[in-house]
């Protein structure tokens, strides 16, 4: 290691360093990395995915040559398929979104939870459970550019290369800091798809110690407070169930429409939502719930920049848009 040096020009000035959450778990560069690591470890035969997925997180499965089976999902992401684990077979399931701590409940009751991998990457605030391994994701919810973290029962070896191209995918999260949001939108998709390569490596120094400067348990009341206050305005219009005491500092406030045309209305009001996952299209029926949530799950930001006059402007856009 080398020796700390004295004097010389001034780093990033950030606030004292805080605990990260779930000291239990391995530090690495992204959620599928960590992916990629626990499948290293633990082989499995077959891995159940859900079909309304990231195929970034398809990528370690065949990295490894695993194969997979797909399930679907209803309107309040419960498992609708009927899945027939094997000895050697996973089971994959999304938090989706931070609302859905209640299906994780039901499925560990249902299946072997040794067999069950959480993705809690839209779940950060929702700790580790007590089943094979779950993977969170840093970058969806504070303003980092990567870290993934994986907590699991497996023997995992932590990687002895560190992530050091982290400075690569930053540049955004400074142009955030000095101009408008679409300055920095190609840097961000730049930074998104450099994350495609999900050979496991640690943590960078740059991500840690920003991460340890967060106060982690403001952000999650902030959430679920901006959550509160969107879900009074819009609950009576969304036609997604929502159990609020399912929620637990969420990504965003789901919000599923009749039809999507509120989309462009939000963004023109440079109010930015993302579309969760367009290529589901491609692999979806037309009739089928996925494809439902893909072109009209409208993710509202809740997040912890925000406070009640945010949350008021995107009330009045939406209930203003559906009762014209």
């Amino acid at each position: 290691m080398v020796e700390r040096a004295i004097g010389g020009y001034f780093e990033l000035e950030l606030p004292p360093g805080h605990a990260l959450p779930y000291p239990q778990a391995i530090r690495l560069q992204s959620g599928r990395a960590a992916f990629a690591a626990l499948l290293g470890a633990g082989k499995p035969r077959q891995v159940w995915m859900p079909r309304f997925l990231c195929d970034s997180m398809r990528a370690p499965l065949e990295l490894a040559g695993i194969g997979v089976k797909h399930y679907s999902l209803n309107a309040r992401f419960e498992i609708a398929d009927e899945v027939a684990l094997g000895p050697d077979d996973w089971l994959f399931y999304v938090d989706y979104f931070g609302v859905c701590s209640t299906n994780v409940d039901q499925i560990l009751r249902t299946f072997n939870p040794d067999q069950v991998v959480l993705d809690h990457s839209q779940a950060f605030f929702s700790p580790p459970r007590d089943c094979l391994a779950t993977i969170f994701s840093a970058r969806k919810f504070f303003g980092v550019a990567d870290g993934g973290l994986l907590v699991t029962k497996l023997p995992v070896s932590v990687p002895a290369e560190i992530d050091e191209t982290t400075l690569e995918r930053a540049t955004h999260l400074l142009k955030r800091l000095i101009g408008p949001a679409e300055l920095g939108y190609a840097d961000y998709q730049r930074a998104e798809y450099a994350l495609t390569d999900c050979k496991p490596r640690r943590m960078s120094a740059l991500t840690e110690r920003l991460l340890s400067s967060v106060a982690f348990e403001d952000v999650r009341e902030a959430r679920v407070r901006n959550f509160r206050l969107l879900h009074a305005r819009l609950g009576c219009l969304n036609r997604l169930p929502l159990e609020l005491d399912a929620v637990e500092g969420p990504l965003c406030y789901p919000f599923l429409a009749e039809g999507n045309a509120i989309r462009e209305i939000l963004i023109r009001n440079r109010v930015f939502v993302p579309t969760y996952w367009p290529d589901v299209l491609n692999t979806s029926a037309p009739s089928s719930c996925e494809y439902e949530l893909v072109n009209n799950l409208i993710p509202l930001p809740c997040d912890q920049r925000y406070g009640v006059a945010e949350m008021e402007k995107i009330g009045d856009i939406v209930s203003g848009f559906f009762r014209k």
